[in-house]
């Protein structure tokens, strides 16, 4: 039996398709300084305020968050890995894509506005696309409501940190 060839555009609708996404926005107020504030969107020093953050490896010339540092962090039996695509501490903008192999890409935006000399307003975006099934199951567990849990923890342990220079336990996971 002859199998037929597909033509071009045949070919293309296989692999081509709308993109399965999900993006959530949360803006916090922080009470700090850009100066303050932006070193802490590090994935070395996060480990000094946020709880649960424990990163396998960091891959960067300066030793701290610059653009193109890759970093991998554990997911049960999965390594995550996530690359700085932009760090401006200047214009309070951080972006980062993180990619669960098989599973979804997460593009995290995060850009902090001064509002006055001792608080910051940062509005954080996450864009998760599926993959496979197993994405489109992410995608539906990650919901408004868990997104706003997760971004309200964020915020309390940042200014904890900032206000105390300690650690702020016991939070829902962010």
């Amino acid at each position: 039996m002859m199998r037929r060839r597909l033509n071009a555009k045949e070919k293309r609708a296989g692999i081509v398709a709308k993109p399965r996404r999900i993006s959530h926005t949360y803006v916090q107020s922080i009470n700090g300084t850009l100066a303050e504030i932006m070193p802490l969107y590090c994935p070395v020093r996060e480990l000094d305020w946020c709880e649960n953050w424990n990163p396998k490896a960091v891959y960067t010339q300066s030793g701290l968050v610059e653009k193109d540092c890759i970093f991998i962090t554990p997911d049960g039996d999965t390594d995550i890995v996530w690359m700085v695509n932009d760090y401006n501490p200047e214009a309070g903008h951080v972006e980062m894509m993180y990619h669960v192999p098989g599973v979804l890409i997460t593009k995290l935006e995060i850009q902090a506005t001064a509002v006055n000399p001792s608080c910051t307003q940062v509005k954080l975006t996450y864009s998760k696309t599926a993959l496979s099934e197993k994405g489109d199951k992410a995608l539906a567990a990650f919901t408004q409501k868990e997104y706003t849990v997760m971004m309200d923890s964020w915020e309390k342990a940042m200014n904890h940190y900032l206000a105390s220079g300690e650690m702020l336990t016991g939070l829902p996971n962010f």
